[in-house]
């Protein structure tokens, strides 16, 4: 079957256009797909399915690289947008992908897309835990998935983000997304570094980068505003507002190929006609 690469501010993802829905796309598939030695290399998984949702034609089935579902990736949706226009499959520019997490509003009209990430709730204050012990406090703020966004002075670099943080399994039973971010500057800009739950570090999170906007508007007494916020894989701008949030950002489609899913749980792939088509 047909594949195509793609990343957005460098979290990347492999997609898999499944137009029929027949796909039987298994965890230890998606962990062998994302493995950056044996297979594509990539943060995560986005099948291309139908909508079971009558406000939308497409489904984004967003699988973590560990194989486990995910409700919603806001650069993983932003390159699926991309994916969908350049493939014709959306006439564009503007129109709504359905998710785990329900619809997603995109715009999507050239190499920046934008996504409408709905309201960000806010939850209670808890508690990260790094390296040999360190803490960090941070907000529990949820952006269609579970985030804990850490706003700190600490060097971020000297964050050890190389093991899961530990966190309140209470608060989070079904684990967390975990940001570190530094204090707004005057004009609304930050630096952050993310643990995404099932993938590890990564470039770059988008439901992250929401959810720590979020929390850096609330550390310098502000509930709205536009932050910057640049990671490790390039700059995103967050809007929040009372009502929604959106994210905006950079989606390129690198590469694509075929590959044949199935065999044994050990090697349940082959690759075959691999051809690149563009460069990032």
């Amino acid at each position: 079957m047909e594949y195509v690469l793609g990343h957005g501010t460098e979290n990347d993802f492999v997609l898999l256009p499944d137009p029929d829905g027949r796909l039987d796309l298994t965890a230890a598939a998606v962990r062998a797909l994302c493995h950056r030695r044996r297979g594509l290399g990539a943060d995560g998984v986005l099948r291309v399915a139908p909508s079971e949702d009558p406000g939308a034609t497409w489904f984004m089935d967003y699988r973590n690289g560990d194989g486990s579902l995910a409700e919603m990736c806001g650069n993983g949706v932003r390159v699926f947008a991309r994916y969908l226009v350049e493939a014709g499959l959306e006439p564009g520019p503007e129109f709504d992908v359905a998710t785990r997490a329900g619809l997603r509003h995109v715009r999507a009209g050239g190499d920046e897309v934008t996504v409408d990430m709905g309201p960000a709730r806010v939850g209670a204050e808890s508690t990260a835990v790094v390296g040999a012990g360190t803490s960090f406090p941070g907000l529990a703020v949820d952006v269609g998935n579970p985030h804990l966004a850490c706003v700190t002075t600490a060097d971020l670099d000297a964050i050890d983000l190389s093991v899961a943080p530990g966190h309140d399994p209470a608060l989070f039973p079904h684990g967390v997304n975990v940001e570190f971010l530094a204090p707004l500057t005057d004009d609304l800009a930050t630096r952050l570094r993310v643990h995404e739950r099932g993938s590890g570090e990564t470039r770059s999170c988008g439901t992250g980068t929401v959810a720590g906007a979020v929390a850096g508007l609330r550390a310098a007494g502000r509930t709205e505003g536009t932050v910057t916020v640049t990671t490790p894989g390039g700059v995103l701008r967050v809007g929040v507002e009372r009502a929604t949030t959106t994210l905006t950002g950079p989606a390129v489609l690198v590469a694509r190929g075929e590959v044949e899913l199935g065999g044994s749980a050990d090697a349940p792939y082959a690759f075959t006609r691999v051809a690149q088509v563009a460069r990032a």
